[in-house]
């Protein structure tokens, strides 16, 4: 069975499609509703959504902007429904937001960055370079700079820890990526330990980036 994907503007959004991903979002423990999703329309500029046989399977906000110089991916609020093909909707709706920034960037480096409120959310990273955090490796001075700007970017100044890449919440429902693996335990235990200290009922997420390189963009080596 093949997924069916397409990127558009938010303003295109019709109050019905607004329903199903909020059908979607009832099924994860994120439980988004239809006002928070409303939200989202106004805040970011485009929105994948990934069918099967019509039927919505998965969706993600995002927007193409450059940061201080920087091309950027940036991936708001999204959600997978909790079905067998899980994995493979969320690859397919990574695939078509690549396309997008190859269109956007083309022969430059993207910053890739989202917020995860599961592990299993590093899934959506596979093929990228330099991913942070990861385990064993020490955030550079670049890197945890990163971090605080993806924070102020998320509405978040001043409440990351740049050390873990942390974000302490603020009471509300934060939209981040919402995704969780098919299979209990598979999850490394090394990425399982970034959320040992976060705390969901206050709205905790960890901020995560990784680098879609030029050549891989361009060869289609990742999104595939």
């Amino acid at each position: 069975m093949a997924t069916q994907v397409e990127t558009k503007d938010c303003t295109a959004l019709s109050d019905a499609e607004m329903g199903e991903m909020a059908d979607i979002c009832a099924d994860g423990p994120a439980h988004y509703d239809v006002g928070l999703l409303s939200k989202q329309r106004e805040e970011w500029v485009l929105v994948t959504q990934a069918r099967d046989n019509a039927k919505l399977c998965g969706f993600s906000f995002c927007t193409l902007e450059r940061i201080g110089g920087t091309p950027c991916l940036l991936i708001g609020l999204a959600s997978v429904k909790r079905s067998a093909r899980r994995s493979t909707v969320l690859k397919a709706l990574m695939a078509d937001q690549y396309r997008r920034a190859l269109l956007a960037f083309p022969d430059e480096d993207v910053l890739i960055g989202t917020k995860l409120l599961d592990p299993a959310g590093f899934e959506a990273f596979r093929g990228l370079d330099d991913i942070v955090p990861r385990p064993g490796h020490k955030a550079s001075g670049e890197e945890r700079a990163w971090g605080r700007r993806l924070a102020k970017r998320f509405g978040a100044e001043g409440r990351i820890d740049d050390r873990s890449f942390l974000v302490k919440g603020d009471g509300n429902t934060c939209g981040a990526l919402d995704h969780e693996a098919l299979k209990e335990g598979s999850v490394d235990p090394g990425v399982a330990a970034f959320f040992a200290d976060a705390d969901s009922t206050r709205g905790d997420y960890l901020i995560a980036f990784g680098w879609a390189m030029a050549e891989d963009l361009a060869g289609g080596k990742i999104g595939r």
